[in-house]
């Protein structure tokens, strides 16, 4: 019965708030014209969003439903509308943008857009497909070199081993006959050990729960800019000494950053059609965010049929994915045959000096 008391004290409480937050709930409001209206528990006279007075099933003012049911059934209904409303849109998407790329992003750009998911919707969608069937799978590294870092006892048994190295490394540096090239090979080794430890440690949540005991010197990184090229070659020297690590890294972090790949492309396309008034830039942004999300798809399809057994399929997409760059340059900027195909040779040059880019600015975020 507290219980019960509990609820009814938190739902008549809840009621007073709302009634200060939206005094005219249930009462009168001043509309958007400053009239006075009537609003009824379902927004019959007046839109409960901007108090506009009504004049049909939707506020001419804001667009938002006049009846509005404020009941778990309606709420789940709401649910499930989203669902099947992204849902009737991705079919409806998917099929113009894997044949007819070119017509999609000349209708977006130009309006037309109520039937098509936007693409930077669909881009997100790609990004979240794409990171399910990592975790799925389990990515591409194997860490052959070491034990299966999602299993956490045998992640504190490798922080252990790490540990142990360390001390054996720093033992043999007491040696007083030790050479002086010998003595920095093996602080640089024990240096690289000891961000293992760290990389690892936090994987395992053993720095919060006070498992294994906190390397301060580690933890707090030097924030002084250095010069970038350094950068660049101390990320590549680590990504060489432990590859899978680097792997791992990768694909645990590369869906937070897709997003640069945006903008990392936004400058090659321009040098399609530089200095051009009949093209924006944000038609370019459009072209480039729907290329990114079906070539996105092209490689989850690629995945899939890899993990399954069916890898000599792999290269039908591979085939088909600068048949749909031709496509699409063809369609969105209204290029003749040849305008398309020599645009499409540069753009597939373009795209793996983006990928490089994007590949080098995640490598010296993550190892850094």
């Amino acid at each position: 019965m507290s219980d019960l008391g509990e609820a009814a004290g938190a739902m008549a409480t809840g009621g007073l708030v709302a009634r200060a937050v939206e005094p005219a709930a249930g009462g009168t409001a001043q509309g958007a014209d400053g009239d006075t209206v009537t609003v009824g528990h379902t927004g019959e006279a007046a839109c409960l969003n901007c108090r506009t007075p009504l004049a049909g099933a939707h506020c001419h003012h804001c667009g938002q439903k006049a009846h509005l049911h404020r009941t778990l059934g309606a709420f789940f209904h709401d649910l499930v509308h989203g669902v099947l409303h992204f849902e009737g849109k991705l079919w409806r998407t998917l099929p113009v943008l894997a044949w007819q790329p070119g017509k999609l992003t000349r209708n977006y750009i130009d309006g037309q857009r109520a039937r098509y998911i936007s693409p930077i919707a669909l881009f997100l969608f790609t990004i979240f497909i794409t990171f399910a069937l990592i975790s799925l799978f389990g990515g591409v590294g194997n860490f052959d070199n070491g034990p299966d870092i999602a299993t956490e006892p045998e992640v504190i048994e490798t922080v252990a081993e790490i540990d142990r190295r360390v001390a054996s490394k720093q033992e043999t540096l007491t040696d007083p006959d030790i050479s002086e090239g010998y003595a920095a090979e093996l602080r640089e080794e024990i240096a690289t050990l000891k961000e293992e430890r760290v990389f690892f440690a936090k994987l395992a949540g053993m720095y919060e729960t006070g498992e294994i005991p906190q390397d301060e010197e580690l933890v707090v990184a030097d924030s002084t800019p250095g010069n970038i090229v350094d950068s660049i070659n101390d990320a590549w020297k680590k990504a060489k000494e432990n590859p899978d690590l680097l792997v791992y890294k990768l694909q645990t972090n590369s869906y937070k950053l897709s997003w640069l790949l945006i903008p990392l492309s936004l400058p090659f396309i321009w040098l399609l059609f530089p200095f051009s008034r009949k093209f924006r830039m944000y038609d370019h942004t459009v072209f480039v965010t729907y290329s990114i999300a079906f070539m996105t798809f092209l490689a989850i399809i690629m995945t899939a049929l890899g993990a399954t057994g069916w890898g000599p399929l792999v290269l039908l997409p591979m085939l088909y994915a600068p048949f749909h760059l031709y496509r699409q340059l063809k369609g969105t900027y209204g290029l003749s045959r040849w305008g398309a195909t020599w645009r499409m040779l540069v753009l597939s040059v373009f795209i793996w000096i983006v990928i490089s880019l994007f590949i080098t600015i995640m490598t010296v975020l993550v190892v850094s």
